[in-house]
């Protein structure tokens, strides 16, 4: 039976290669995001095989388009086996003391309020089918445990992140559901380009940092997601070697 997949944020960077890298693992894949043209260019990259792929213009802090969602989710496949998390905001390096409400606002919304709100129904569906169960990924972050200096609303909704992942794990087990977070340093996307060029570091210099290729993530969260329901990998961290990570402060 062919695994049914959904990948979050898959318009572009991890999403959008994890999305690839599942597809060509012979899930079947359902992909969102809030636009529709980044979506397709993402199956247009899976080449002739891309028939496996169904779009979804969404976005996840906005309860009734995820609802949409998952109600397509059930109609076509009946069933969602895996759960990527992945969607994601930040905001611009700020001083906590000049921080906007607004700033803060959307990336909660986005990181943490979507997060849950697509774990949520997953989870509902996940208990559900028959076979029962799945496996819920979140995307979280090194900043989950070390931050960056101007990076309040950023990490606060990563630790948040890690604290839904403990509680859906707990909450799961009556029903086979399996939940993990894989944490992320430095992949090379258009969203962390500007590692290469030099970022704010704590001791209040701006240094280069090296980056991986996205593609290595893309295959951790394959191989995530490839478990047996008996096993889970709760916690991943996979980052480019030398960052500033270990040590930093």
């Amino acid at each position: 039976m062919t695994k049914i997949a959904l990948v979050t944020g898959a318009g572009s960077g991890i999403g959008r290669h994890s999305a690839l890298a599942l597809h060509a693992a012979g899930y079947n894949v359902t992909i969102c995001g809030r636009r529709e043209e980044t979506l397709l260019e993402t199956v247009s990259m899976a080449g002739l095989d891309g028939t496996k792929f169904d779009t979804f213009v969404c976005d996840v802090s906005k309860p009734d388009d995820v609802v949409a969602m998952f109600e397509q989710i059930e109609t076509t496949h009946t069933r969602l086996d895996v759960l990527f998390n992945n969607a994601g905001a930040n905001a611009p390096s700020t001083n906590f003391g000049d921080l906007t409400y607004e700033q803060w606002k959307n990336v909660i919304d986005v990181n943490l309020t979507g997060s849950f709100l697509c774990a949520r129904y997953a989870f509902d569906l996940m208990r559900r089918q028959n076979p029962q169960g799945g496996r819920i990924i979140n995307n979280g972050s090194i900043s989950a445990h070390a931050p960056r200096p101007g990076s309040a609303p950023y990490t606060s909704s990563k630790h948040g992140i890690s604290g839904l992942t403990k509680t859906i794990s707990l909450d799961g087990r009556a029903y086979n559901i399996a939940c993990g977070q894989i944490d992320i340093g430095n992949a090379l996307t258009p969203l962390t380009e500007r590692m290469t060029k030099g970022v704010p570091q704590a001791d209040g210099s701006i240094r280069v940092e090296d980056t991986m290729e996205v593609e290595d993530v893309a295959n951790a969260v394959v191989s995530m997601a490839d478990l047996p329901l008996t096993a889970n990998i709760q916690f991943m961290t996979i980052m480019a070697t030398n960052i500033p990570f270990v040590g930093r402060g």
